[in-house]
């Protein structure tokens, strides 16, 4: 079989060439149109007065749209119809798309857009959680609270108890191709639109809507990306639907490309949270009960903020059994980008917290902070006491837990107790730099949250030479989506993988599609393209069975051959032979995902149809009269299931694991007291660099299946390694520990001044 191989992504070769064609490498026809938004230059403000003249006499301007030009109700938002193309009365960040340019060139259209004159009366602005709690500036009426058990009381009763507040800042995406789009007005009216999107339907969508037509006279089609990471789950709708309008007005093909500034200025970052707790804790480190209260920030506009901050509230549990536990989570409204999907959905944020209130906890204790985690954890999968009460705080029994025997081997593997031993001999004999080391474990749920989203269609022809085409839902951003669902389709027909051909998703193709999110894109695609293959094989297999006089269980697809009884036939000949008999060799697939039932509003259900399992041990390095701080290794075991294509994952958990570290030590948003973003430019904001991976980076896959009935028993890898970086947090919590006798309460991201200031803080109390 095809499946469960280590093969190279499907366009590596294109990559690493420079032959991949992005949105921006589309050769456009003579006479294309681009794009330039002007932005507001102030957080909050009613728009005074509007001058563009110097804008439409700027060179190689065709025309200049404000909101009042436009030919809909001005709305690019993916949820509650609360964000305008182009602000229209009033401005709610510094930023805001006020007026739109259209021009003969890149660079004139943003060289016209810095001429436009705009006067602002200036009202105050919301810029911190502080200010929008006082305001009660916020998306839902009051918090939102999941709780099981009486948390406060089993606190007030433990043992042992701890309380804190910390933050946890943004992350912008840092996609490696910026927001694009490109609008064809068609012969028919209609329109076909290129995007650098996860999301397809919802730019068709959200285009049809804006130019008047029906969805069927709208054709989106996404190649690949260069890197999303939820930020071109909805951050694009904006991009298609100006170069759709202009098209329309304009007759000619448009195209919109945001520069990295502007990029960063405009979109949308991670939500930012400041989480509160307060946990109760026995004598044997076995917590009794918490509560733990969200603040988030979600920008100007609702957009996604509200299923993020419930994934953030469902992931407060991470891998522990916590018998009474009450989340509260304040969604607040501020004058920033408006906060929006990314990597973990809110996930991140929710773990992070109870993975302080741990190791908080046995700092306290006393105890190693592997060993209290473990005495916390969810029964095995395999050896429950159904006298625990293994349910999460939103009442989802934990069927499949893996970290017990995941958490062994990888203590085993990464030689945790002898190095443990010997950093604190080493640390004994420095006083300027201090090593420490860290576990942290995942458990993260696999589905959207949005039922209705766990859906995927595919479409599927094999050609009378044996080459087999196919369309599905799912967008290809470089993580190997495309390679694994062609290596589905190639064992479902037991032919080779070259002679199947994915390309390009198109909604013209395959109908109302899921965004490539959720960690869902093999299983929800991959489940609905072997259907198709299914579909047709069991139609090859009835016809040829009748020829041949066998029964159709006697035929089988395999090794570039049909077995039929005693014959065997290459399988284009049996190709050749099932299109001479009429026999149709094109099908559909549709997947929904079994067993879900989610009530958001009660926080109660069954949300996920599974769980994927990580763990992660690093070992850092600071010193003190800088904060400088290296990574000096980081070993990962990861829960894929039976891997699909085990070298695509292994990549995506390096990836996840340096992304997740980089939001948490060096990826520092800023802005200033007027709201504006500081932080735009690679000069300012510091993703992870090559030199800032680990030193010693061992990764492994757990050697094991998913218990529910996944895509050929696979699991999921696109989040939920993101996470393991939570290991280099608090690792360097543990080296910083070290120079003082309190906690080291640490700030996300625990950037050098962070890192230094905590170890200050922790001298001077001594």
């Amino acid at each position: 079989m095809s499946v469960t191989k280590s093969l190279p992504h499907d366009a590596a070769r294109l990559h690493v060439t420079g032959q991949a064609r992005y949105v921006d490498d589309i050769p456009t026809p003579r006479g294309t149109l681009h794009l330039a938004f002007g932005l507001a230059t102030v957080a909050s403000a009613d728009i005074a007065a509007l001058d563009l003249d110097a804008v439409r006499h700027s060179n190689g301007v065709v025309t200049v749209l404000t909101a009042k030009d436009l030919p809909f109700d001005n709305d690019v938002s993916p949820s509650a119809h609360d964000e305008p193309l182009l602000a229209k009365d009033t401005v709610h960040y510094l930023g805001q798309p006020v007026f739109l340019v259209v021009a003969t060139s890149h660079r004139a259209a943003r060289v016209a857009a810095r001429k436009g004159q705009i006067d602002y009366a200036e009202r105050p602005a919301l810029l911190t959680l502080e200010e929008a709690l006082a305001a009660d500036s916020r998306f839902e009426d009051g918090p939102r609270i999941y709780q099981k058990g009486d948390a406060t009381t089993a606190i007030d009763c433990a043992t042992h108890v701890i309380e804190d507040t910390f933050d946890i800042g943004g992350q912008e995406h840092f996609y490696l191709e910026g927001q694009a789009a490109l609008a064809v007005p068609q012969e028919d009216g209609g329109m076909l639109v290129n995007s650098s999107t996860q999301h397809p339907t919802e730019i068709q969508h959200k285009v049809a809507e804006a130019i008047g037509l029906p969805m069927h006279s709208v054709r989106v089609e996404t190649r690949r990306m260069g890197g999303g990471f939820g930020g071109k789950e909805s951050q694009g709708n904006a991009l298609a639907v100006a170069c759709a309008i202009a098209a329309r007005q304009t007759g000619r093909t448009c195209k919109m490309r945001y520069d990295r500034d502007d990029d960063m200025t405009i979109t949308g970052k991670r939500h930012a949270f400041r989480i509160s707790y307060r946990a109760g804790f026995d004598a044997n480190g076995r917590v009794t009960g918490v509560e733990f209260i969200h603040m988030v920030d979600c920008g100007w506009a609702q957009d996604l903020s509200l299923p993020v901050a419930d994934r953030a509230m469902l992931h407060s549990d991470n891998a522990y059994a916590i018998p009474a536990i009450r989340i509260e989570s304040h969604r607040l409204k501020t004058n920033r980008q408006s906060a929006t999907a990314y990597r973990g959905f809110g996930g991140p944020q929710g773990m992070l917290g109870i993975e302080r209130v741990m190791d908080h906890a046995a700092h306290k204790l006393g105890l190693d902070p592997v060993d209290l985690r473990q005495r916390n954890y969810y029964d095995a999968a395999d050896a429950r006491d159904p006298a625990k009460d293994n349910t999460t705080p939103y009442g989802m029994e934990v069927t499949d837990f893996e970290l017990h025997g995941m958490t062994q081997q990888l203590l085993d593997d990464a030689d945790y107790t002898t190095r443990k031993a010997e950093i604190a001999t080493w640390n004994a004999g420095n006083d300027r730099m201090k090593r420490g080391i860290a576990f942290s474990p995942v458990k993260f749920g696999i589905s959207f949250t949005l039922t209705h989203l766990n859906q995927a269609g595919a479409l599927v022809h094999v050609y009378s030479d044996g080459s087999v085409h196919l369309n599905h839902g799912g967008t290809e951003m470089g993580q190997g989506l495309f390679q694994k669902v062609a290596q589905v389709a190639a064992s479902r027909f037991g032919i080779g993988l070259k002679k199947v051909k994915i390309t390009a998703t198109d909604t013209a193709k395959v109908p109302n599609t899921s965004a490539t999110a959720a960690s869902s894109g093999t299983d929800l695609n991959g489940m609905a393209v072997k259907a198709a293959c299914d579909t047709i094989r069991d139609r090859m297999a009835t016809h040829l069975a009748e020829l041949y006089q066998v029964t159709p269980s006697e035929v089988e697809f395999r090794a570039d051959a049909v077995k039929i009884g005693s014959e065997s036939l290459p399988f284009a000949h049996a190709a050749q032979i099932c299109y001479e008999g009429r026999i149709s060799l094109s099908a559909t697939g549709f997947y929904k995902t079994p067993s879900l039932n989610w009530d958001r509003i009660k926080g109660e259900g069954r949300p996920f149809f599974y769980f994927a399992y990580g763990a992660a041990i690093t070992e850092v390095v600071v010193d003190r009269l800088t904060g400088e701080n290296r990574i000096l290794r980081a070993d990962v075991l990861h829960d894929a299931g039976a891997s699909l294509n085990p070298a695509l994952d292994i990549g995506q958990i390096e990836g996840a694991y340096v992304q997740g570290a980089g939001w948490l030590t060096t990826e520092e948003l800023v802005w200033d007291k007027r709201g504006a973003l500081l932080t735009h430019a690679p000069s300012t904001y510091k993703i992870p660099a090559c030199s800032d991976r680990p030193d010693v980076f061992n990764v492994a896959l757990w050697d094991g299946v998913n218990r529910e009935d996944s895509i050929y028993r696979s699991k999921a890898v696109g989040e939920p390694p993101f996470m393991l970086g939570i290991s280099a947090l608090l690792a360097l919590s543990d080296a910083v520990g070290q120079f003082g006798a309190s906690y080291p309460a640490l700030n996300a991201p625990a950037t050098s001044e962070e890192l230094w200031r905590a170890t200050a803080q922790l001298e001077t109390s001594l």
